[in-house]
């Protein structure tokens, strides 16, 4: 019989758009940007099935909730991914690779994948217990459910570790004792706008060019269809000596 721990109490023990099942099961379900019926996948084995919108703060939620229970050994991501986070790829990528010294997720291509709440024991725990699955652009709980099953079967028994529980802070509280404290993630999306917005006003100018263009072309055109025309009829004239 597979080995099991007993995760923290309470669990999950970060709240979320998320539905718990039996604690024990091995697989959780990451659905990123899609809400997929949760009752086919908790009756087929999954412990924890919920959306993950964005690259940071939600993967931090998710990792909270898997390491504090050592039962959970498969995460698999589905659905369909979260314009401009990307949250997918950066789970992925996350539990892969984990994080660069700047905190950054390593390879990750969102907008803002930087961990900033998990420390690096709890990092290098979640990489360890937690396998990806990943089941991309899909939102049939069915199939997503067959996988759970399949996964479930091939239960490895829980990280034999006792439950590791964070906290994850959002401001709040330190931010009124402290003042607002500069994130890089913060600067690294400030600057993105920026850049989209330096974009967007290259190409606005060159958008103006072309049409300023098109209207000197027409200009060009008329002048010179004028010309022509007055050419051919002082030509007519000559050629009927004015008659």
């Amino acid at each position: 019989m597979a080995l099991k721990k007993k995760p923290s109490e309470p669990w999950p023990i970060i709240t979320g758009e998320y539905h718990a099942g039996n604690p024990d099961n091995p697989v959780a379900v990451c659905t990123c940007g899609s809400h997929v019926a949760d009752a086919p996948l908790l009756a087929a084995g999954a412990s924890l099935v919920g959306p993950c919108k964005t690259e940071n703060i939600g993967i931090e939620k998710m990792v909270a909730n898997m390491i504090s229970n050592p039962n959970i050994r498969y995460m698999i991501v589905t659905g369909m991914e979260v314009k401009g986070h990307i949250t997918g790829q950066a789970v992925e990528a996350f539990l892969t690779n984990g994080i660069d010294k700047e905190g950054k997720i390593i390879g990750a291509k969102g907008a803002i994948p930087f961990i900033q709440n998990l420390t690096p024991e709890s990092i290098e725990r979640v990489r360890q217990q937690v396998q990806p699955v990943m089941m991309m652009d899909t939102e049939d709980a069915n199939a997503i459910a067959a996988k759970v099953k399949e996964l479930a079967s091939k239960d490895p028994g829980a990280l034999d570790v006792e439950p590791m529980v964070i906290e994850i802070k959002e401001g709040g509280a330190e931010e009124a004792a402290h003042g607002p404290r500069p994130l890089a993630a913060e600067v690294v999306e400030i600057r993105d706008r920026i850049r989209l917005m330096d974009a967007a006003v290259t190409n606005t100018g060159l958008l103006n060019k072309f049409q300023a263009g098109i209207y000197a072309g027409k200009i060009e055109g008329i002048a010179l269809g004028m010309t022509i025309v007055l050419s051919l009829f002082g030509m007519i004239i000559m050629m009927t000596g004015g008659a």
